[in-house]
């Protein structure tokens, strides 16, 4: 019987961890790094049966750190949609605040022109004249 290289298990499990159906994903990573990794322990150390323990909860260990990196991944993505969609209906929101009173405002049809008073006065060492200017309000 022809041995598999172990470069090849390694391989076919960390492609396997990229493919399926994702309720079956944790056991799989599981047991795809849990094997990997006591295939390795038993290949470093001439197959010590303490090697190829250790080698395979570490792989488990492995394979649940990076399911647990993944769900904080997960869980801050959601966090930043749910924040920017609140965001979004509050702009929504004032918007059509602004939209209402300009509708409101334009059926009144009120503009007033304010005339304001300006001094002679020096500003930078420039002078200047006193003036009247109309102050526009809608």
């Amino acid at each position: 019987m022809k041995k598999i290289p172990i470069q090849f298990i390694l391989l076919a499990c960390v492609l396997w961890l990229f493919t399926g159906c994702a309720a079956v994903t944790r056991s799989a990573t599981d047991l795809g790094l849990g094997a990997g990794g006591a295939a390795l322990g038993g290949k470093l150390s001439h197959n010590n049966p303490m090697a190829i323990v250790g080698g395979a909860a570490g792989g488990v260990l492995l394979g649940e750190g990076l399911h647990y990196a993944n769900g904080k991944l997960n869980d801050q993505s959601y966090q930043t949609g749910y924040d920017k969609g609140r965001s979004d209906a509050v702009k929504q929101q004032y918007w059509l605040y602004v939209s209402m009173q300009q509708a409101k405002a334009g059926s009144e049809g009120r503009v007033r022109l304010y005339e304001v008073h300006l001094p002679e006065q020096v500003i930078d060492g420039v002078i200047f004249k006193p003036t009247t200017q109309n102050l526009r309000i809608e």
